[in-house]
C-alpha cells in the first residue's frame, strides 16, 4: 500500500503540468490538519473525558479543549466551560491520519457515494463531517452506545479552489463523478 507523502510527490510534476506552474515550490501542498469535535453539555465531565480520550486515540496526540466564547444562561453555559475538542496535525502524523482517513475511514462510511466537490472552499481548504467516530478502526471496539461526530479541515497552500480540487483529485481524495 503506498503512502500519501509517496502520491503526492509522483503527482507532482503532473499536478505542476496541469496547473501551468514553473515551479515545484507554486504546487499546493498539505499544511496541516485539524480534527474538531463538540461535547455537547458542558457540565457533563464524563462525555468530555470520552470525547477527549477518543480523540486522542484517532489522532495519535492529546486534543486541546475549546471553552465556551460567551455565557448562555438558557443552556447553563458560561464562558470558558468546555464545550470540544480540537487536534491540530502536521508532519508525519498529518500524513499518517491523512492514509488513516482516505484508505481506511472513508471507505469504511455507510453508503459513501463520494464526496461534492463544494466541500472545498474559495481558499482552497477542504472541510468534512464525519457522523460518526467509529469509523476509524481504533475506536471500533468500544461501546457504541457513546457516538459522536467530528470536522476534519485538510488546510492546503493552494491559492483558489480550482487548484485545491485538481491537488486533492492528484492525491485520489474521493469526490462524485460527474
Amino acid at each position: 500500500m503506498k503512502k500519501l507523502k509517496e502520491t503526492i510527490e509522483k503527482a507532482l510534476p503532473e499536478l505542476k503540468k496541469e496547473l501551468g506552474t514553473k515551479n515545484n515550490l507554486a504546487v499546493p501542498r498539505l499544511v496541516k490538519v485539524v480534527i474538531n469535535s463538540g461535547t455537547g453539555k458542558a457540565k457533563d465531565k464524563k462525555r468530555n473525558e470520552l470525547v477527549e480520550n477518543r480523540l486522542a486515540k484517532i489522532a495519535g496526540q492529546k486534543p486541546a479543549p475549546r471553552g465556551a466564547k460567551q455565557s448562555i444562561a438558557s443552556f447553563k453555559l458560561r464562558e470558558g466551560d468546555v464545550i470540544g475538542y480540537a487536534v491540530t496535525l502536521r508532519g508525519a502524523r498529518m500524513y499518517d491520519f491523512l492514509d488513516l482517513l482516505l484508505k481506511v475511514a472513508i471507505p469504511r462510511l455507510r453508503d459513501f457515494k463520494g464526496y461534492q466537490e463544494s466541500i472545498v472552499d474559495e481558499v482552497g481548504n477542504l472541510t468534512i463531517g464525519i457522523k460518526e467516530h467509529i469509523v476509524f478502526p481504533q475506536t471500533a471496539d468500544e461501546e457504541l452506545r457513546d457516538v459522536f461526530g467530528l470536522s476534519v479541515t485538510i488546510v492546503t497552500t493552494a491559492k483558489n479552489r480550482a487548484e485545491a480540487l485538481a491537488f486533492f483529485k492528484a492525491i485520489g481524495f474521493p469526490f462524485k463523478k460527474k
